[in-house]
């Protein structure tokens, strides 16, 4: 079995009432999971007057990390069909955006699936929920928790 930890985030609708629906489909697709608390975060990458709510969430499964990603893109496209980016490759407002940060210690690289996630290390949004779920875990290339790569971030970086 391996240990999942995705970030959920939606900075337009009713965010909570879309990350309880993210929530129940990730529950019947994977089983039982815990959850952090939310947090409220600027976006990065672009701007926007909307902040996002996000949250981490932490379960177990068998499925390859391929598999993973395909059942919670398909989540994604099933709740928030409108586009993640613009015309032009740019970010934008989403009511949904679910990213795998890690599973276990698994490095991989491809064009789908990059673990653990590119920018894990620079997000407190990403940062401050895993540390909830998962205090112990550590990154599997630079050997740091959570805490130690919050305590690496500049002041007020992703807030």
């Amino acid at each position: 079995m391996a240990c999942v930890m995705i970030n959920m985030g939606s900075n337009l609708g009713d965010r909570r009432l879309m990350l309880s629906r993210a929530m129940r489909r990730v529950g019947m697709e994977f089983g039982p999971f815990e959850m952090s608390h939310a947090v409220e975060s600027e976006p990065m990458g672009f701007d926007s007057p909307r902040s996002f709510l996000n949250l981490a969430i932490i379960f177990n499964t068998d499925l390859e990390p391929a598999e993973v990603l395909k059942r919670l893109q398909a989540i994604e496209k099933e709740l928030a069909p409108g586009p993640h980016r613009n015309a032009d490759g740019s970010y934008t407002d989403r009511e949904l955006d679910i990213d795998i940060m890690a599973i276990d210690d698994v490095v991989t690289d491809t064009p789908d699936l990059q673990l653990p996630h590119p920018r894990l290390a620079e997000r407190r949004f990403f940062l401050e929920p895993l540390r909830e779920i998962a205090p112990g875990w550590r990154h599997p290339v630079t050997g740091l928790t959570a805490d130690e790569m919050l305590a690496n971030l500049p002041e007020g970086n992703g807030r």
